[in-house]
């Protein structure tokens, strides 16, 4: 029965609800369970959901309702819900949706293979299953062997788990526990195996990636840590996402700055800089802090990309804070920044707060915000006609009959692509120089110089 079993994945959210996707993947492979890409083939369904703000529990739901379609009119046989969503709203989930026959909390991903099997051998069709809740998410095991769901070139290594910054608005404390960061070993090992299997772009991530190793080792070790990873691989380029600014160390700056594999990126989530503002978020730190260390990173890596988030509508942002914020945007120039609406979420200190903004004053001021960043990209972008860049060739267009990939500048699915014409076809992978010949929206546009390897 086993062998025949048809096992399909719903992978939705962050990178981080990804990297728990390939470790499950690994899990059912290894049951001797067939993995299919096709819902409507599948005699089981896991959707890994999120829920870290209102529009992605929705999307969570939709998808929910999509596979329980399935269920109805196919020969789908069950469905199991995982991730965030699951562990904030378990016993909510089978209450509102009976077609839902097991729930896996974020610290129980490891017990797939038993819901599986639970959900495929019961006796009384359409009963559900024992909700499986989370195991301690403070001292669940963390990573394992994965089965990778990104291009064979590119990769995500999750370096820590859970949160302790908690900010007014985030419920991921509460969802996946205090901060627990993966001992160095571990994750140098996990970084050559994924180098074997092809990796060229190593993606740090984690809620925090910048407080790694201080319940560890008693410091912040994540330069350490990267200095691990280059000198026991020769992957090229290695990311850093997730980065929080009172955390930026000396040392961090230093490896950044003289180790040539670590690309000149980090995404720095600042979410706001008015001190109203980030007093009330519970934020560390305030707007001179903030200023400071993005002198301190543009002075010592000039040639430094940054990217970052804001959340517009906070309770009690009044037009003063906001404006402040705009100001600050178009002085800083960030070379990537996204804008959220404040959502209200449930066991959040923020969601009892007084002065509460409604959702058009929201949506207004984060299209003002993002049409100035749009300006400040078109700009920036503007400013690289006739220069060179190194990209790593993602795939081939053939309809537009023109490559693309992404530049150092720009991360995997956030940012902007570079579109490139060649007189070969290049694979997936390749690392090429571009020269840039116009730039439409946040894109780049040129054609092939050389190719690296």
């Amino acid at each position: 029965m086993r062998k025949s079993l048809k096992v399909g994945f719903v992978s939705l959210g962050c990178p981080k609800n990804q990297l728990d996707t390939e470790v499950m993947l690994h899990e059912v492979v290894e049951a001797g369970y067939e993995i299919t890409p096709e819902d409507i083939e599948a005699d089981v369904i896991i959707v890994n959901t999120c829920a870290f703000i209102e529009s992605a529990k929705q999307e969570a739901i939709d998808n929910i309702l999509d596979v329980a379609w399935l269920k109805k009119n196919r020969n789908l046989k069950a469905i199991i819900v995982t991730g965030c969503l699951a562990e904030r709203y378990g016993e909510e989930i089978f209450k509102e949706m009976p077609e839902v026959d097991a729930v896996l909390g974020v610290g129980s991903i490891h017990n797939i293979v038993k819901a599986i099997q639970t959900v495929t051998q019961k006796k009384q069709k359409g009963v559900s299953n024992k909700y499986y809740s989370h195991e301690d998410k403070d001292t669940v095991r963390l990573g394992g062997d994965r089965v990778l769901t990104t291009p064979k070139y590119t990769a995500y290594l999750k370096i820590a788990e859970g949160c302790d910054n908690r900010c007014a608005y985030c419920a991921i404390p509460s969802i996946r526990g205090k901060f627990r960061s993966r001992p160095m070993e571990d994750l140098i090992a996990e970084a050559r195996q994924l180098e074997s299997l092809g990796v060229k772009e190593l993606v740090i991530v984690a809620q925090d990636i910048t407080r790694y190793g201080l319940d560890l080792y008693g410091h912040y070790a994540l330069s350490e840590l990267l200095h691990g990873i280059t000198e026991n691989t020769s992957i090229p380029w290695i990311r850093l996402l997730y980065c929080y600014p009172d955390k930026i160390t000396d040392d961090l700056i230093a490896e950044m700055r003289d180790n040539p594999r670590i690309l000149k990126y980090i995404d720095l989530p600042l979410q706001h800089v008015s001190d109203r503002m980030l007093s009330a978020m519970n934020r560390h730190g305030d707007a001179a802090m903030i200023r400071e260390v993005l002198a301190k990173l543009r002075k010592e890596i000039p040639d430094i990309v940054i990217r970052t988030t804001f959340i517009v509508g906070f309770p009690g942002e009044t037009d003063a804070d906001f404006e402040e914020l705009c100001e600050f945007v178009k002085e800083q120039r960030f070379d990537h920044a996204g804008v959220f609406t404040y959502s209200r979420e449930e066991d959040t200190p923020a969601y009892d707060f007084p002065d509460q903004i409604d959702e058009q004053t929201k949506q207004d001021r984060m299209d003002i915000l993002m049409r100035s960043q749009m300006d400040i990209n078109e700009e920036l972008n503007r400013e690289k006609i006739g220069t060179t860049v190194d990209v790593i060739c993602e795939d081939y267009d053939s309809v537009a009959e023109v490559h693309f990939g992404r530049s150092a500048a720009d991360a995997p699915e956030i940012d902007g692509k570079v579109y490139f014409r060649a007189d070969t076809r290049i694979a997936p992978g390749t690392f090429v120089r571009v020269k840039v010949r116009k730039v439409i929206d946040y894109d780049l546009y040129g054609f092939l110089v050389t190719a690296k390897n």
